[in-house]
């Protein structure tokens, strides 16, 4: 009993002072608002392949990939262009979004199947959709749609380029 009490003191100072840490460039409280805010808004903006086809094809529509450059040099939607999410920035996203009412497409992984190496399924908690979404909405962007179902790019009518395309 004597050894468990300093463990369980030692413990309460720890949890005590990394609750106390400050950074005031990091809020994980208004991460999880955002959360919240934009659940419904995905819900109602994820749309169809061929909505997906049909809206891209407006010129005023931006296709963004935010995936790794390694992963969009293999295989993207013809026309993406490509900012790896953890390069999300106010002065990045605006280089390739003019305006935050410009509609904006996203896709990830999550959405494709049969090309493993450039779509490689991640955890359905983390699947880049989802974060992208927030971190669009989070800088202001809320005209945002997103690829809904799982397609096969082998049966797809949506058009890729990219060196697997070639093959």
């Amino acid at each position: 009993m004597v050894r468990l009490v300093p463990l369980v003191l030692l413990f309460a100072v720890l949890t005590a002072s990394a609750a106390e840490i400050p950074n005031q460039l990091i809020d994980y409280a208004a991460f999880q608002d955002q959360v919240g805010q934009v659940g419904e808004l995905r819900h109602t903006h994820r749309v169809s392949a061929e909505d997906f086809i049909s809206m891209a094809a407006d010129p005023g529509t931006v296709v963004l990939d935010a995936r790794s450059a390694e992963k969009f040099a293999l295989l993207h939607v013809k026309g993406a262009h490509n900012l790896s999410l953890p390069d999300f920035t106010a002065d990045e996203l605006a280089k390739i979004i003019p305006t935050r009412t410009t509609r904006v497409l996203i896709y990830c992984n999550n959405n494709f199947l049969n090309e493993p190496r450039a779509f490689p399924s991640k955890n359905l908690a983390v699947a880049l959709n989802v974060h992208t979404f927030v971190s669009l909405n989070a800088y202001g962007y809320t005209n945002v749609y997103e690829l809904g179902p799982l397609v096969d790019v082998r049966q797809s009518s949506i058009p890729f380029e990219g060196t697997l395309a070639a093959r």
